[in-house]
């Protein structure tokens, strides 16, 4: 089994909405704003080599909008998905599955490509990972989150043909590999998958929008763009606290700095441990 960072870019997003009811100055400190109130943020993927299957876990914005929409989000650095994977040694004809942990542009925008006119899926052997009730909310958006799905990335997956469902259990985590399985939470936005693979005897969780950065650990650090941020206040607190007995490893994809963490009880609760990257594990 091998595990690799795939960094798409970095983007900068409000702070405010960042960090939801923190005051800049506290959250100015870890994250510092441009004059606009903008922070960077990465587009940091995750690529799983498991058994005979090539996983890659979200893939960026792409790079088929328009200059207005770039325009917005300010994307910035050398890192692209294409570039990344090929440092990777892999093409994207390689991958075999695509988890998208969840529809929003920055998560599942390098899922699809422009060929002249058409739309087209950019990984053409692999299969496409979603499920069903996060789709259904996703193709039917409610008004205050619709800006974030962009029908361009998502319905000519399922046009082509790719697309596939995981089943939400009941309770505990969904199977996927044979060493992946897929943790599922509700408050940034419904039913968002979260990968947990395991790795030389340790416990990994790819955390997306759960826990976007090393910043975001404190429990009230919940974002404005959370959909249902009590669902998430709750959910942090409870995946803190397994993590942290159980010495997880979290993998941030939008931390601009740090890839990976561990976890300890301090006398201001559960903070970050030690941060690492992924390749000095």
């Amino acid at each position: 089994m091998r595990l690799q960072s795939v960094n798409t870019g970095y983007f900068k997003l409000d702070g405010g909405a960042m960090f939801g009811v923190v005051p800049k100055v506290i959250w100015n400190k870890l994250n510092p704003a441009d004059e606009n109130n903008l922070c960077s943020w990465a587009l940091r993927s995750l690529l799983i080599e498991d058994g005979n299957r090539l996983i890659l876990v979200d893939n960026g914005m792409g790079d088929k909008q328009d200059e207005k929409f770039f325009g917005h989000y300010h994307m910035h650095g050398h890192d692209s998905l294409e570039g990344s994977l090929r440092k990777a040694g892999v093409g994207f004809d390689d991958i075999t599955d695509v988890i998208l942990t969840h529809l929003h542009f920055d998560h599942c925008g390098g899922s699809i490509r422009r060929e002249g006119e058409a739309l087209v899926p950019a990984f053409r052997n692999a299969t496409y990972w979603s499920n069903e009730r996060h789709w259904n909310w996703a193709t039917k958006p409610n008004d205050r989150e619709k800006a974030s799905f962009l029908k361009e990335n998502i319905l000519p997956i399922q046009q082509s043909g790719q697309l596939q469902m995981i089943p939400i259990p009941a309770e505990g985590t969904a199977p996927f590999s044979e060493h992946v399985s897929i943790r599922f939470v509700h408050g940034h936005t419904d039913a968002q998958m979260l990968p947990q693979i395991s790795y030389q005897d340790k416990t990994m969780v790819f955390m997306a929008d759960l826990l976007p950065s090393v910043y975001h650990i404190p429990v009230p650090y919940v974002m404005a763009y959370d959909m249902f941020p009590l669902t998430s206040l709750h959910e942090k607190k409870s995946f803190v606290e397994e993590a942290c007995a159980g010495k997880y490893i979290l993998f941030f994809q939008h931390d601009p700095v740090n890839e990976c963490c561990t976890l300890k009880q301090t006398d201001r609760g559960i903070r970050q441990d030690q941060c690492f990257n992924l390749d000095s594990w």
